[in-house]
């Protein structure tokens, strides 16, 4: 029972400082501020990939569901712009989750399938959207990676507005219709 409270305690504390902080953070200060040892916290994840796994799993799942919503969505205009507010709403404020699937981090090789497949989506997305005429005939997934680069380097010392004119600016970018509005 104990072991039990230790383990999603151990994971509930690791959830939050890998948000805050990224997947860096020592396990030794994730052992400290869960309260346990060291060896505890080993116990439950002899490596700090087992940990990681363990404490982001729930989060790349939704983002996984998320992304479905998006191939659902019939317009593909909306399909696009919705995967990147989605970004920019949810995820923007979760370090270790943007680290997990945008980035490259040894700690997140689980996540590299997910990683692909996030990936995939996008290219979809864009291809989507391009053959639509939604978006700028020579706009590429690249492109969006960087909008989506420019977002996740946008921390929240800055208020929420300020990061929804960031989504505004990037999307009114990509958009193929610019008329000096916000596009979504």
């Amino acid at each position: 029972m104990d072991a039990e409270l230790n383990r999603r305690r151990i994971i509930a504390i690791a959830r939050v400082a890998f948000a805050d902080e990224g997947l860096d953070l020592p396990m030794r200060e994730i052992a400290r501020r869960a309260g346990l040892g060291i060896a505890t916290v080993h116990r439950h994840f002899p490596a700090r990939t087992d940990l990681v796994t363990a404490a982001l799993a729930e989060l790349v799942a939704e983002c996984r569901g998320d992304m479905q919503t998006f191939l659902d969505e019939p317009d593909p205009w909306r399909a696009l712009s919705g995967a990147v507010h989605g970004f920019a709403e949810h995820r923007v404020q979760d370090r270790g989750l943007n680290e997990a699937l945008f980035g490259s981090h040894p700690s997140a090789a689980a996540f590299a399938v997910d990683r692909r497949e996030q990936a995939r989506a996008m290219e979809q997305l864009v291809r989507r959207a391009r053959e639509a005429g939604a978006v700028r005939p020579d706009v590429t997934v690249d492109d969006v990676r960087v909008c989506l680069g420019a977002i996740a380097s946008f921390r929240l010392a800055h208020s929420t507005t300020d990061l929804q004119r960031l989504v505004d600016i990037l999307l009114i970018g990509l958009a193929a219709d610019v008329r000096g509005e916000a596009v979504r």
